[in-house]
């Protein structure tokens, strides 16, 4: 069995109260005889070698004093830390690279205890490593500082740390967001992280396994790097009151973390959202039809409680019936399972009351259920009274006008449901300028996506196209890729200022700076224009 104390400042402190982290899969065959199991453990009544082998590990329990010592260490770590070239900095995420795939059977068994099915867990693996791998490493080290010559100035432009980072992942993917804060500590910064009660193990796991070590290997400070497992509501509020804390990385639905970013303005803080998303997937009438129906299933995955997955598919009215056809079929083959199976793809829907209502609100304006919309056991079959798991479900909306008046369709839903807007019919130009209309207004974005055959449409629609972080086209929705983003958007995704998320930028800040020998000041005050040629770039970015 695993077992994490507080890790602060390098140094694991003694527990007063753990968090026991059952597999899901006993939850999935007994929730009443696990959740008995976890009770009797945390209050003390079973002792932990007594547990058996469905309890993975434990993680300590931290209060608002561990918290604030956490604080107060970093903040100590940040001069020293930040101080350091940033080429010994970006080393770090090279480590920690190395250590994703060394340990990354570990890893993966540990997320699918934790739920995560088996096909997702390896998936978010590799998100690890594409995002910080040799090509994004390279990208994002020349971003870090650029200076040229301008006569008897050295000028540079450069990115600084802010200080203390504090990040708060969600309960949904816990491990794959709070390792995002590698990033934070290669720009220079000091980091705090959060461990949901309701899923700290794998963070814990993380942290200290994985980011701990690739930070010793660099000679970072001890300091630079703490994780607890503690209350949220408490921890935030610490946060947002502490002096100490520059920047809070916060994950979470969209109506409250835009009133939490607000909050952290108002204290004086950074605040880098990464909430809701709602994305679109477009469908042209020369795309390859099959390849756009095997990326639209990705909506399932997760059984949709994934933020980056589609959510809404906007398609062609002359490919809508065939391509809803080959949707289905997708649909139909996408199943729940324990997740330690390799074909299961849906994970447990707790507030299908939610889902229900959103599907009658659609029925009721017109739409069609084009296949789901019932609850389903742990083996497939349907089960409307003890049914933890949801049928991939499609939806047929016909017309662009009004389909935002459905909740399916303006909101990030949350589950295994994907609505299909057909448009009316029109010009081929007149359509794909409505369409690109539609994308754009979406009041979220995160992602989104075309399928087309033709590269000129395909650049028409990303001439035009301003919402979201991200954008791919003929290509899978949610598959990651060396260089571009995993996170990050506009509007309700990223709140004001949202952008793609590039944590070793949305954690640092733009600063100019002079160096000259022998200028006179009055002379560069009332001296006359600068001589011919202008600067002249000296290098860019830091080698790594």
């Amino acid at each position: 069995m695993l077992s994490y104390g507080s890790y602060i400042a390098g140094v694991e402190q003694p527990a007063r109260q753990w968090v026991y982290t059952l597999r899901s899969s006993a939850m999935l065959r007994d929730f009443f005889g696990a959740v008995r199991l976890k009770r009797s453990l945390e209050r003390g009544r079973i002792a932990p070698e007594e547990a058996g082998v469905e309890v993975v590990g434990r993680s300590a329990v931290a209060d608002q004093e561990d918290m604030a010592v956490a604080l107060r260490r970093a903040a100590a770590a940040v001069d020293e830390w930040a101080a350091v070239p940033a080429a010994t900095r970006m080393r770090v995420v090279a480590e920690f690279h190395a250590l994703v795939a060394e340990k990354h059977d570990a890893l993966v068994e540990l997320m699918i205890a934790e739920g995560h099915p088996r096909s997702l867990a390896r998936w978010e693996a590799a998100g690890m490593l594409a995002a910080t791998g040799p090509a994004t490493r390279d990208f994002l080290s020349g971003q870090l500082e650029h200076r040229v010559r301008d006569g008897a100035r050295e000028l540079r432009v450069r990115r600084v740390a802010d200080g203390v980072v504090c990040l708060n992942p969600p309960q949904n993917a816990t491990v794959a967001n709070a390792l995002l804060g590698i990033w934070a500590l290669a720009a220079g910064n000091a980091l705090v992280v959060r461990a949901p009660r309701s899923a700290p193990l794998g963070v814990m796991y993380a942290l200290r396994e994985l980011v701990a070590p690739a930070l010793e290997r660099v000679g970072a400070p001890a300091a630079a790097l703490s994780v607890l497992c503690c209350e949220a509501g408490a921890t935030l509020r610490q946060w947002l009151a502490s002096p100490l804390v520059d920047d809070i990385m916060y994950f979470g639905g969209s109506e409250q973390g835009i009133a939490f970013g607000a909050e952290c303005v108002a204290a004086g803080k950074k605040p880098v959202l990464e909430l809701a998303g709602n994305d679109v997937c477009v469908v042209w009438h020369d795309a390859d039809l099959d390849l756009a129906a095997e990326a639209l299933s990705e909506a399932f995955y997760g059984s949709g409680q994934i933020c980056m997955v589609p959510n809404c598919a906007v398609v062609h009215p002359r490919v809508a019936d065939e391509l809803l056809a080959k949707l289905a079929a997708r649909a139909a083959a996408i199943r729940p399972g324990p997740p330690e199976e390799p074909g299961a793809l849906l994970s447990p829907v707790l507030r299908t009351d939610r889902f229900h209502e959103v599907l009658r609100q659609a029925e009721a304006a017109g739409a069609e259920i084009v296949c789901g919309g019932r609850r389903l056991d742990v083996d497939g079959r349907p089960d409307e009274v003890r049914g933890l798991f949801l049928e991939p479900t499609v939806i047929r909306v016909d017309g662009l006008k009004g389909a935002r008046d459905l909740d399916a369709v303006r909101h990030e839903t949350f589950f295994p449901l994907l609505p299909v807007v057909v448009p009316e019919e029109a010009s081929d130009g007149e359509l794909l300028a409505q369409v690109t209309d539609f994308v754009n207004s979406n009041e979220y974005g995160l992602r989104n996506s075309l399928w087309t055959g033709d590269e000129e449409t395909a650049e028409r629609f990303l001439s035009r196209l301003r919402n979201g972080g991200l954008v791919k086209v003929n290509d899978s929705h949610i598959g990651f890729l060396p260089v571009l983003p995993t996170h990050g958007g506009t509007g309700l995704t990223g709140g004001p200022g949202g952008e793609a998320n590039y944590p070793l930028l949305r954690t640092s800040h733009l600063q100019g700076v002079s160096v000259a020998r022998g200028v006179r000041p009055s002379e560069a005050v009332f001296g006359g224009p600068a001589a011919p040629g202008g600067p002249v770039e000296e290098n860019e970015g830091v080698q790594v």
